[in-house]
């Protein structure tokens, strides 16, 4: 007995239901893959354009780490200076 022309073309359609549904899954797949690699590319730029130059730490006492590792840089080059600067600075 031969399937009949209904059930064939239900059975296709089911068929092209599937790959369609695997076809967006690999592309969301391969879509959050290429975000995911270029957030690794881009978080460098981030820590550096703004984490380091930016954001303020309250464990550096609200500094940038880029400020207070100059501040670290200027007591070691000069820490007489350093210590008389903090004396004029107002509390």
């Amino acid at each position: 007995m031969r399937p009949h022309l209904d059930d064939v073309l239900r059975r296709t359609s089911d068929a092209e239901q599937v790959a369609r549904r695997f076809l967006k899954l690999e592309a969301a797949s391969l879509t959050f893959g290429a975000m995911c690699i270029d957030a690794r590319k881009r978080i460098g730029e981030f820590i550096e354009r703004v984490y380091n130059k930016q954001r303020l730490h309250s464990a550096l006492d609200y500094l940038s780490p880029d400020e207070y590792e100059a501040g670290l840089t200027r007591l070691r080059q000069d820490p007489l200076a350093a210590i008389q600067n903090l004396q004029t600075v107002p509390n």
